[in-house]
């Protein structure tokens, strides 16, 4: 549609789309510290050239609309709006994750930031999630490394740098293209070989989604038994962080090493860093031992259920938890065992499809909907609180990146973190490397110390590095 001004002039109407399902609680629960931002980062094998940052970035940018938008507030919901704003390069000055919307201003949000050979991006999560962005940030690294590098005496096929994603869609609601409305598309199907990586389990697993009624039985029954008993779910605690900036501390490790020995516990990579993180709560603090839970988040993707070339959000949060019984001996194998079986229950066809149903539900209920905006924001914060107080960490695995081969040979590792209002830890490799980013908006270390000696004491040798935190490290780096 067009609006013809008094000039005579023509003007196209600008787009807007509501937000998806998953974005609305991130404005709710977003704070000085949480502030629902991501980064993605690259470590080029040479220092960043600006100039050529900034023509990449421009080229990518142009070919996902979807980033183009600004969060505006409406009466009833919040929605995205297609916005004339062009994004600038700049010097990392501020610290990680740092605030991206602001209610008052007209802002992309995103922003690429550079320091030395490092590109980041970072992302507000009512905009995308990892996934999403991660497709954004794959084109920006190629478009970049084809123009830094395409000189390079080594030969260059131009026309299978980028990796040429389908984005069509980039803005497309998936939550509602799928679960608005009763009838799924070859889910069981889908199900069966995402539950596979998932879980990490043998080939039966892939049968799982066929014989889930069983095993949801024998699951439901032994968990029943055990919530007889009233579970108290540790929370980690410690003093805050100057500025309220988030605490990460980078490890670097090579991932085969890992995959060995997840896979020696019938595992995932996702199961089994959960599993030995929380062991080290465990060792860090002893009182957990007497019959206390350690609760943890797991974001899944949805898009390995079912497909979408969507990057808005679409995922799905999955709980899983582990109490320790004083009575009973507990070993890594045992905590992989548990959680495993807790994932492929929450990831069977029928608890998915009825969780977002239900979602979807609330967001289009009639009474729902005239709800003004305000109002829905206060009860997304207090479901929120009340969540955050079930859960101990966090913990998310973006998987592996794969950029065109030319333009692989000039990344050394790429990294993933967040805004954390609780520990958690981030997940992503590369190549032969992998890399985990420990966050935490406290200052304390002594768990993500017991989380490092338990890798290396399983022969996994891993590097540190982390950013300034206190008023010391200020006041050094200012010297």
């Amino acid at each position: 549609m067009k609006l013809k001004l008094e000039g005579g002039r023509n003007m196209k109407r600008k787009t807007w789309v509501r937000l998806d399902n998953a974005s609305n609680i991130f404005l709710a629960a977003m704070t000085d510290f949480d502030t629902k931002v991501f980064r993605l980062s690259a470590a080029m094998e040479d220092p960043v050239d600006p100039e050529l940052l900034q023509q990449a970035l421009d080229n990518t940018f142009e070919s996902y609309v979807l980033y183009h938008s600004v969060l505006r507030r409406g009466i009833f919901w919040y929605y995205l709006e297609e916005s004339d704003l062009k994004p600038k390069i700049t010097l990392d000055e501020q610290t990680p994750c740092a605030q991206l919307y602001h209610y008052d201003r007209k802002e992309l949000l995103f922003r690429v930031v550079y320091y030395r050979n490092r590109i980041h991006l970072e992302v507000f999560h009512a905009l995308s999630d990892g996934t999403g962005a991660l497709w954004f940030f794959e084109d920006l690294i190629s478009e970049y490394g084809f123009l830094r590098y395409a000189d390079n005496p080594s030969e260059w096929n131009k026309e299978s740098y980028r990796l040429k994603r389908p984005i069509e869609n980039t803005n497309a609601d998936s939550f509602i293209h799928y679960f608005r409305h009763k009838g799924q598309r070859n889910y069981t199907e889908a199900t069966q070989s995402a539950i596979r990586k998932l879980t990490g389990a043998s080939k039966t697993v892939g049968k799982f989604a066929l014989r889930y009624g069983k095993i949801a039985l024998q699951y439901e029954t032994s968990t029943q038994q055990k919530k007889e008993k009233k579970k108290k779910v540790y929370q980690i605690k410690g003093k805050r962080t100057i500025d309220n900036r988030t605490h990460v501390v980078e490890l670097n490790m090579p991932v085969q090493h890992l995959l060995t020995l997840a896979h020696e516990q019938n595992a995932s990579l996702t199961i089994y860093l959960t599993a030995l993180f929380i062991e080290a709560i465990r060792k860090t603090n002893p009182a957990v031992q007497k019959g206390m839970t350690i609760a943890v988040s797991v974001p899944v993707n949805l898009r390995q259920f079912y497909y979408s070339d969507s990057a808005r959000n679409f995922f799905s949060t999955t709980r899983l938890e582990y109490t320790y019984d004083p009575e009973e001996e507990t070993n890594l194998a045992v905590i992989c065992k548990t959680l495993k079986e807790q994932l492929q229950q929450q990831l069977n066809p029928v608890s998915l499809e009825q969780r977002l149903n239900k979602l979807i539900a609330y967001e289009f209920n009639p009474f729902t909907r005239v709800i003004i905006r305000p109002i829905k924001d206060i009860i997304l914060k207090v479901i929120n609180y009340f969540n955050n107080r079930n859960l101990t960490f966090a913990m998310s695995n973006l998987g592996s990146v794969k950029l065109p081969k030319s333009i692989d040979e000039q990344v050394h590792q790429f990294y993933f973190q967040t805004s954390a209002v609780r520990p958690q830890f981030c997940v992503i490799s590369h190549g032969e490397h992998l890399s985990i980013c420990l966050n935490s908006p406290f200052v304390e270390t002594t768990l993500y110390k017991q989380f490092v000696r338990d890798l290396t004491a399983l022969g996994v040798p891993v590097t540190i590095a982390a950013n300034k935190i206190t008023d010391t490290d200020m006041r050094s780096e200012e010297a």
